[in-house]
């Protein structure tokens, strides 16, 4: 488990083809790679990954083809910048929300408007993540757990601080960049506990829509 709080920022070295899915090495840039061991976790962009070798200043971890389809890994090349963050140790302060490290979907920055004392940046989601962003609530961007300050349809609108910009690849962000969502886990929880008896019948692929609330008593007439 992660909060999305970025430890530091690394550049990725190289990334070797092993079939269909490639070797990663990640410059670890100033993460303390003092206490990482093999098979340790360390969310890179806010893909969790699993360390497969390491040294002083560099890990490597296997990213595996359904990964790469599902995540930004598709457009990174040597020279990346990218968030890094170790799972969090149950003594660590929580100065985030929950974070998996397990993907939802790519979005894309589709405005980015500066302001005198803080960079407002509008993402816009998948269609299918659209319900489980809501004003206020918390969302992982690239790993960095941020809040939605502004929801309009797909897209929501981030505050970024400088000190933000400055220690994380948001800094980096133009119109048309590519973006790693995860979503709140809680809001996963509470569509499939809203389910309620429902969640053990097959769905065949359909969650809770406007037609599932007002079937089960959600919504008034």
């Amino acid at each position: 488990m992660f909060t999305g709080i970025i430890q530091a920022l690394g550049t990725i070295r190289s990334l070797q083809n092993k079939g269909d899915d490639i070797r990663l090495t990640v410059a670890s840039g100033g993460l303390d790679m003092s206490d990482v061991a093999l098979g340790d976790s360390i969310a890179t962009n806010g893909v969790c990954l699993t360390v497969v070798d390491f040294g002083d200043d560099y890990y490597a971890a296997d990213v595996s083809a359904e990964t790469i389809r599902l995540t930004g890994f598709a457009n990174y090349k040597a020279g990346s910048k990218v968030n890094l963050e170790k799972a969090m140790r149950p003594i660590d302060r929580f100065g985030g929300h929950i974070v998996s490290g397990h993907v939802d979907g790519v979005g894309e920055i589709t405005r980015i408007i500066d302001h005198s004392d803080y960079v407002e940046i509008w993402v816009k989601a998948p269609n299918d993540l659209a319900k489980y962003i809501a004003h206020k609530g918390s969302i992982t961007v690239d790993g960095v757990s941020l809040t939605v300050n502004k929801v309009n349809g797909a897209e929501f609108m981030l505050w970024i601080i400088p000190h933000t910009l400055k220690e994380t690849v948001i800094g980096n962000y133009r119109a048309g960049t590519r973006v790693n969502l995860e979503v709140d886990v809680i809001a996963r929880y509470l569509e499939r506990l809203m389910m309620g008896e429902k969640a053990s019948q097959p769905t065949q692929g359909k969650g809770i829509d406007m037609a599932f609330l007002a079937e089960n008593g959600f919504l008034r007439k």
